[in-house]
């Protein structure tokens, strides 16, 4: 900077003015110091800059799970990572990918905001009584989530009706005159898990309906094997939920092995509407959870903290898009 400055003829102060944007330099003195800029090659000391602003312009996106989740067959980290780091690239700052599956990684999460290594923290797929989001919100920093959490801790959330989508689900299901209709639920210590649920149950509940519960991990794998399970304890069923599109396209694997026809035996209808969902034998009829808009909310509260108020939460609508599997 005292370079540029020597360069341009001005003082150190007027220099760091125009470097930092502002618009009470007078236009000549601005041109002289961009040129002096160019033609040294400055570029800011973001991390000098930080001690003078505290602000690293830097955002911390943790996600709750083990790598091998993360990084699997489930579209929804890879579409909340891209979301998530071109909303934040358009406000000048950056993410900071974290896993913290772990009691580990996330002592190193909670160690690495606590240096002060980040503006904020965005968190994603909480499990239970997890003890992270409390410890950090207890520092001071922004802290958002995506979707409700499950813990005690009163922190703004972006979600969409789980509830609402879920009970749409099953409503066209009774619809069509489907009697026997049971749901693969997602992990119950997961809100997403526990709403979708929910609002599997207050469908079934209007219409006077047992539910048939089989839960799964939001997993391919674990909605084979939970479909397995729910034909062998009622093989009458005729419909079934799945609390979202993997454990849905899961159910269609066991359907096909076991010979049954979908949707002539069972009707299947899944939750998120991944791309994927287009592509199934047949398509499969889901609930449309818009991840982009959720992730562009968090990023939004994140970015703007929380007013006197209080936390503030978004809400998004679900739609059901409907195709040939129910």
């Amino acid at each position: 900077m005292e370079a540029v400055a020597a360069r341009a003829r001005v003082s150190r102060a007027t220099a760091s003015r125009v470097v930092n944007g502002r618009t009470t330099v007078d236009p000549g003195i601005r041109d002289a110091v961009l040129r002096a800029v160019e033609e040294l090659g400055y570029v800011p000391n973001s991390a000098a800059r930080s001690l003078v602003t505290r602000q690293t312009d830097s955002i911390a996106l943790v996600v709750s799970e083990p790598p091998t989740r993360v990084f699997s067959d489930d579209p929804l980290f890879s579409l909340v990572i891209r979301t998530v780091s071109s909303e934040l690239e358009v406000s000048g700052k950056q993410v900071v990918l974290m896993l913290a599956g772990s009691p580990q990684a996330q002592a190193k999460v909670e160690s690495y905001v606590a240096g002060g290594h980040v503006d904020g923290v965005m968190f994603v797929s909480m499990h239970g009584a997890d003890p992270l989001p409390g410890a950090i919100a207890r520092m001071g920093v922004p802290v958002v989530s995506y979707g409700r959490p499950a813990v005690a801790v009163d922190l703004p959330y972006a979600d969409n009706d789980n509830v609402g989508g879920a009970e749409q689900a099953v409503r066209h299901l009774l619809g069509t005159g489907r009697r026997r209709i049971a749901t693969i639920a997602g992990p119950q210590d997961m809100t997403a898990g526990q709403d979708r649920l929910t609002g599997y149950r207050d469908a079934l509940r209007s219409s006077d309906r047992r539910s048939i519960v089989a839960v799964g991990d939001f997993t391919r794998a674990s909605g084979a094997t939970a479909m397995r399970h729910l034909l062998e304890d009622d093989p009458g069923l005729d419909a079934v939920f799945a609390a979202n599109d993997l454990m849905a396209v899961g159910a269609l694997q066991t359907l096909r092995k076991a010979g049954r026809r979908v949707p002539d035996d069972v009707a299947v209808v899944g939750f998120d509407d991944i791309e994927a969902a287009t592509f199934t034998d047949p398509p499969l009829t889901t609930v449309r959870h818009p991840v982009v808009e959720q992730a562009t909310a968090m990023v939004e509260l994140v970015l703007t903290p929380a007013g006197p108020h209080g936390s503030r939460h978004v809400i998004l609508p679900t739609e059901l898009v409907l195709r040939d599997s129910a």
